[in-house]
């Protein structure tokens, strides 16, 4: 079975990781801080913070924005759950804000008819670059400025992407970005993510939230006469770090990540140009030179979403489902959402497939697909 997505190591990453399990401490060593500096290097963020998952990265990013017991965080209702799980673990509200049927992102006028006539604002909105595509940060940008809202980008899918000629994740018109390195996307450190800001304050709470809400900094002590094997905790923290052998890794696939990222492209272009005369809605063009393309997702114009994807599975074609709208899901439905609350979140899941796309996908793989569509929808 073809999956929708694989990932690709070499054996430079492999020597990367031997060289910690041979020479290095595991965890608390060198990896991680270079692994954060490229991180920076290649964003054009001042600061990076590197924990063991994207889940992770969105909880102390919530945390380190002040979310807390009777706060509201808004985010799109086509994500994965993590997405408005990271609020509920601070105890805030969660509300959704629909999508945009072309682009798939945040739709930008419900978002301003929303705050416009909200009873609460929201503390945080969470903005997430579906499947690899930047939303329009400068407008969103404008909107929370206005309001006073925290802007935390999830970029889970969007490494590698760029907007308005800049890397996703240099926080230009946002407070924080969320990285993942799971092993389908941009690239991997096995499990992993990462945050970035321009913030030095931010980061110093990220830090803090990531690290057991422990701190070594002698200018954050209160105690300033210890000696150097004193510590204070000052918040109640979580043991969100990366090990040095998921840094290595990380570290070692950000060398290729635009040699990836091209792969996906490419990848794109042939999808496009091969599936226009289907009955089907490709994603839009204008993504082709801009997207970080973590997942290439057709919506279906005239056929039963369930029987094609068995009969693509019985062919071989690893297809997906990208995802279950969260206010759907039955936790979220025990808060008071109910379906037709974000009608165009809703219709875009029910005729959606994720085609598989990875960077060492083969030509004769992709074909297969391509003519096990045709087959299918013909």
């Amino acid at each position: 079975m073809l999956p929708y997505g694989r990932h690709t190591v070499d054996q430079d990453d492999i020597d990367a990781v031997v060289n910690v399990l041979q020479n290095q401490f595991l965890t608390q060593g060198v990896a991680v801080p270079a692994f954060e500096k490229a991180l920076c290097e290649y964003t054009h963020a001042q600061f990076a913070l590197a924990v063991n998952s994207g889940t992770s990265g969105l909880h102390v990013a919530c945390l380190a924005a002040g979310v807390g017991r009777s706060d509201l965080v808004w985010t799109v209702p086509n994500s994965f759950v993590a997405s408005a799980n990271c609020a509920r673990y601070c105890g805030a509200d969660i509300d959704f804000v629909d999508i945009n049927p072309l682009t798939r992102n945040i739709c930008l006028t419900q978002l301003k008819n929303k705050l416009a006539h909200c009873e609460k604002l929201p503390k945080v909105l969470i903005v997430v670059h579906f499947a690899g595509e930047s939303c329009d940060m400068q407008a969103i940008s404008a909107l929370t400025r206005q309001y006073n809202i925290t802007l935390i980008e999830d970029a889970a899918h969007a490494l590698g992407a760029t907007y308005q000629g800049k890397p996703v994740g240099c926080c230009q018109y946002s407070d924080m970005t969320v990285l993942s390195f799971h092993p389908v996307k941009s690239i991997t450190s096995a499990e992993g993510g990462a945050i970035t800001t321009n913030d030095n304050s931010l980061l110093e709470r990220l830090t803090l939230f990531a690290k057991h809400g422990i701190t070594r900094e002698p200018s954050l002590l209160e105690d300033k006469e210890q000696g150097a094997w004193y510590y204070e905790q000052h918040e109640l923290g979580f043991n969100y770090r990366m090990s040095d052998l998921h840094g290595a890794l990380g570290l070692s696939q950000l060398n290729k990540l635009d040699e990836f990222i091209q792969h996906r492209r490419e990848k794109a272009i042939v999808y496009v140009n091969a599936l226009h005369a289907l009955p089907v809605k490709l994603p839009d063009e204008k993504a082709l030179a801009t997207s970080a393309w973590h997942l290439f997702m057709i919506e279906l114009l005239a056929h039963d979403r369930k029987q094609v994807f068995d009969e693509l599975r019985a062919l071989g074609v690893g297809v997906n489902v990208h995802y279950i709208p969260i206010h759907q899901q039955p936790y979220y439905q025990k808060l008071g959402f109910q379906s037709g609350d974000f009608p165009h979140a809703e219709q875009f899941y029910q005729s959606a497939i994720t085609l598989p796309l990875f960077p060492a996908m083969t030509e004769s793989e992709q074909r297969h697909v391509i003519d096990s569509l045709h087959e299918v929808l013909q």
